[in-house]
């Protein structure tokens, strides 16, 4: 298997801590985390594109599972780890899986529902969220465009339509066929056992559009707080933001960050 595309930023003084990381559904490296190259001027960052994403090879799936197991090989001796939305399951089960290899986790805005279904706000969404692919999947069989696909996952929400470049449409067509991360259900206790400093970062959503909140922003906020509680995580709340704080506020995002890294 061709290996995976890391874009590197790194204009830090040689021997730099490493940080690795991982975009979400419909994103890649560079688009994902463009807010953070600030911090390159201090850390080596590695921008990793999924399979199926960016300049990384294709996938017939993508599979959060298959993720984790590259990120795994991506740790070496030692990174810190980022995940955000559907990238976050990936960071988790890497960090279970090799936690003496983790300097520090941080999750944003984490997407595995399932992980905190004991919820009430998050048992009705993922009500919500399996219905509405259910039907997604019944009219994929007639083949519904990446083009239509992308409007339909932005516009009803109050998000304008992404141009659809080329780059944006291998993203999209992947995100078509990615196993669903919202019904992940991530076993907490490896890393509520782990000592690596941890980080949840969610956004506060009072200033998404009411459909986009809550359909789904009420139940991200609280699988955040669910999960930072669970893994003895600090929780970080963004004012102001949604699903992307750290593209929203990512000066407040990157102070986080750059605390975190430079106590390890």
């Amino acid at each position: 298997m061709r290996p995976l595309h890391i874009t590197v930023w790194d204009e830090a003084e040689p021997g730099a801590q490493r940080a690795l990381l991982v975009h979400g559904t419909m994103s890649w490296g560079t688009k994902c985390y463009a807010g953070q190259r600030p911090l390159a001027e201090r850390f080596r960052l590695e921008l990793v594109d999924r399979r199926g994403f960016g300049d990384s090879p294709g996938v017939e799936r993508s599979d959060y599972e298959t993720d984790a197991e590259d990120v795994v090989q991506l740790l070496g001796h030692g990174a810190h780890l980022v995940g955000h939305s559907y990238g976050a399951a990936a960071v988790m089960l890497a960090a279970s899986a090799r936690p003496e290899a983790v300097r520090s986790l941080t999750l944003i805005e984490p997407a595995p529902l399932r992980t905190a279904a004991a919820h009430p706000a998050v048992a009705a969404a993922l009500e919500r969220i399996r219905a509405a692919f259910a039907t997604f999947e019944s009219v994929s069989q007639e083949e519904m465009s990446p083009e239509e696909y992308l409007r339909q996952s932005t516009e009803p929400y109050g998000m304008p339509m992404p141009e659809p470049t080329p780059r944006m449409l291998r993203a999209v067509r992947s995100s078509m066929r990615e196993r669903a991360v919202w019904d992940a259900e991530l076993p907490l206790g490896p890393l509520a056992a782990a000592t690596m400093p941890k980080v949840v970062v969610n956004g506060t959503w009072e200033e998404a559009h009411p459909a986009y909140r809550e359909f789904t922003g009420l139940a991200l906020a609280a699988c955040g707080a669910y999960v930072a509680e669970a893994i003895g995580a600090r929780h970080v709340r963004v004012h102001g933001t949604d699903h992307n704080p750290h593209q929203d506020r990512p000066a407040e995002v990157n102070a986080v960050l750059d605390r975190l890294w430079q106590s390890c």
